[in-house]
């Protein structure tokens, strides 16, 4: 009996057991269901891949859109090697930065690599393979796979990256499968995006999901014309590189870098540059001054400025800094520019009697370039230099120190170089004269073409006019005379006079006298030049000399040889000897030859104007941009000279430097009389 009771317990037991078993079999199967609809499937955190099977399971599928994660049913082939032949038609997106232009062989590979690609791509109808990479891998290593052309300095090269491609397959053959998605009933039609490292749970907790979010594929219309656009402006940056670079063979200037002192620090003292002049406000707008007013009857809108005449060396350094053909390599400089304000520096201590204080920072200058090894290379035939005042205040008597100036221009290294200054030396070949700079600093090309034309319309009520003072202390001056003759023509001439009220230095008046007149008397002040000259050629006022030396020798890159078709030259000692009557002289001219000569004038306008520092003009040539070229073909013949042996300048005497740089040849001219001086010098 008791046998009989344990034999029935037992089978109890048995069916209790098994009840559990079937019940823990189904609990298991529900769970991993349900797990994986949550996106928890124990196949992808074990990171063990796709079983191999014709049944079709759920896996998790992480889309790279943010931090969203997107579950997705996966249907798995049963052949493994459709698979791998899946994974090597993956197309991988390439991601192009442009960071500058690259060359032209790099962009056409470029250019192929993704036609083909995106021809793969649309064979595929928008799907793609996709592969699964193994938990061994992390992130960094699939980030290491991407192209950056920031790092490839050559084309990529297809075949290669297939054989890669390849290489990573066979080790990963085990561990990974390929399948297509099926989303509804047109899968084919939809587009694919590749499957990144499936994350722990843990990491995946941390970032908020994202459903129903897929990323257009790279074969899209709107990606295609992106690349397409990348690639012109590559070819367009190529193809200006190139022509930036043949454009500037032979242009190419170095700017030292001079210690502050040279320069920057004479600004910052700004005050110490003059004992009546506000300096600091001249030297600001880099050298610009402050804009003028608006003056609609006198100025154009905008490009004005109360510009100060001795800020022509600050100008021009800015301007420099815009030149298109700098270069860092000194051994490549067709010339080289040496930003010294040397105006500056001497107008500090021009009245003082101690020439030693003069000469301090000049002497330590050409100490400074001597010891470079940019000055051995020519030595220093291919420097230049802007001075912002006339070449006499750099031209002191060696041998008497309380002497006017300093001696920049008399050092041999200076003697070498090429100096640029607003009024040269007729007996000097190291100087040359550039033009003074006026109000008018335009930053476009139309700024100039619109003052062109306006000026061009202006009506002129007097014959002529003059701005100016007397020179009762100089006996050659014929100021007096000329002042004389235009107060005796008062319905003919317009007299402006500086006086203490400083007008001669106020915009407004100048350009008002100027532009009411069709002839602007230029007779030589304190020296040969003035500034006036410029401001009466932008005010299409014809210039009227009475040296040669203010202008016709000095400007010589940028006025005309025939000086006939744009301005008048009455010799001084006929008006100081009473044998020139100037209104006699001016209205014996033709109309329709004064009418030629103001057109002459206004084209002059743009060789005489310094642009806007701040901006670089189009197409017109600048009173800078011709004095560099200047300064490059004087180097270049220097350059040649030295090749071929010869002694540089050796084909003509110093003295006469003036006809040879105006005429070309040498020999006695009508304007010999002219260069007469106290040192009984002859331009002959």
């Amino acid at each position: 009996m008791s046998g009989k009771c344990r034999c029935r317990t037992q089978t109890w037991y048995i069916v209790l057991i098994s009840f559990l078993l079937w019940f823990t079999l189904f609990y298991l199967y529900s769970s991993s269901i349900t797990f994986s609809k949550k996106g928890d499937s124990f196949l992808g955190n074990n990171h063990t891949g796709f079983v191999d099977s014709s049944e079709s399971f759920h896996d998790v599928g992480r889309e790279e859109t943010g931090e969203s994660t997107d579950v997705k049913d996966i249907n798995i082939g049963d052949n493994a090697e459709e698979a791998n032949t899946e994974i090597e038609k993956e197309q991988t997106p390439i991601k192009v930065f442009v960071d500058g232009a690259k060359p032209i062989d790099q962009v056409l590979g470029l250019d192929k690599d993704l036609e083909a690609g995106n021809q793969t791509v649309a064979e595929e109808n928008g799907t793609r393979s996709v592969e699964t990479i193994s938990g061994t891998e992390n992130e960094d290593e699939l980030s290491n796979k991407a192209v950056n052309f920031r790092d490839v300095d050559k084309p990529i090269d297809p075949s290669s990256m297939e054989e890669k491609r390849k290489e990573e397959v066979t080790k990963k053959k085990g561990t990974e499968n390929v399948s297509k998605l099926q989303r509804g009933e047109n899968a084919e039609d939809q587009p694919v995006d590749s499957f990144p490292i499936v994350k722990s749970r843990r990491e995946r907790a941390k970032r908020p999901r994202r459903r129903n979010r897929s990323k257009q594929a790279d074969s899209s219309p709107v990606m295609e014309k992106r690349i397409e656009n990348v690639t012109v402006k590559l070819r367009q940056n190529v193809v200006r590189a190139e022509s930036d670079s043949s454009s500037c063979s032979g242009r190419h200037i170095y700017i030292h870098n001079l210690p502050r002192k040279f320069n920057q620090d004479l600004l910052d003292n700004c005050l110490s540059l003059s004992f009546w002049t506000d300096m600091c406000e001249c030297a600001s707008n880099l050298g610009l001054g402050a804009p003028l007013p608006s003056n609609e009857k006198l100025y154009s809108r905008t490009g004005w400025f109360t510009t100060n005449q001795f800020l022509l060396e600050v100008i021009f350094h800015n301007r420099m800094k815009q030149y298109k053909c700098l270069t860092k390599d000194p051994s490549v400089a067709s010339a080289i520019y040496v930003p010294y304000y040397a105006g500056l520096d001497v107008g500090r201590y021009l009245w003082d009697p101690d020439g030693f204080m003069r000469d301090y920072d000049a002497i330590n200058l050409v100490k400074w370039l001597a010891a470079r090894s940019e000055w051995k290379k020519m030595w220093g035939r291919d420097h230049f230099l802007v001075a912002g005042r006339i070449n006499w205040d750099f031209r002191r008597d060696h041998k008497n120190e309380s002497d006017w100036g300093n001696e920049l221009l008399n050092f041999s290294e200076s003697r070498n170089m090429t100096m640029l200054v607003i009024e040269s030396s007729p007996w000097n070949n190291n100087d040359l004269a550039i033009p003074y700079p006026t109000f008018f600093l335009p930053s476009r090309d139309d700024d100039v073409f619109e003052w062109q034309n306006r000026i061009r319309r202006q009506k002129r009520r007097f014959l002529f006019s003059f701005a100016g003072a007397r020179r009762p202390n100089l006996h050659e001056s014929i100021r007096n005379e000329i002042i004389d003759q235009c107060l005796a023509s008062t319905r003919k001439c317009k007299f402006l006079e500086c006086d203490k009220s400083q007008k001669c230095h106020k915009p407004v008046f100048l350009m008002k006298l100027f532009q009411s007149s069709v002839f602007c008397l230029q007779p030589p002040g304190d020296s040969y030049t003035r500034r006036s000259i410029f401001d009466s050629i932008l005010a299409s006022c014809i210039p009227v000399f009475f040296h040669p030396g203010s202008a016709y020798v000095q400007y010589i890159w940028h006025f005309p040889k025939d000086y006939t078709k744009y301005s008048v030259l009455i010799p001084a000692n006929d008006v100081k000897f009473g044998n020139a009557n100037i209104e006699r002289i001016l209205q014996r001219i033709p109309r329709g030859k004064r009418v030629a000569m103001r057109e002459e004038v206004i084209k002059l306008i743009p060789k005489v104007i310094y642009g806007d520092p701040s901006s670089r003009l189009g197409t017109i040539e600048d009173a800078f941009d011709l004095t560099v070229k200047g300064v490059l073909d004087r180097v270049e013949t220097v350059r040649n000279q030295m090749r071929d042996g010869k002694e540089v300048n050796s084909e003509f005497d110093e003295e006469e430097s003036c006809k040879y740089f105006t005429f070309g040849k040498l020999g006695v001219h009508e304007w010999d009389p002219f260069f007469s001086s106290k040192l009984g010098k002859l331009c002959t």
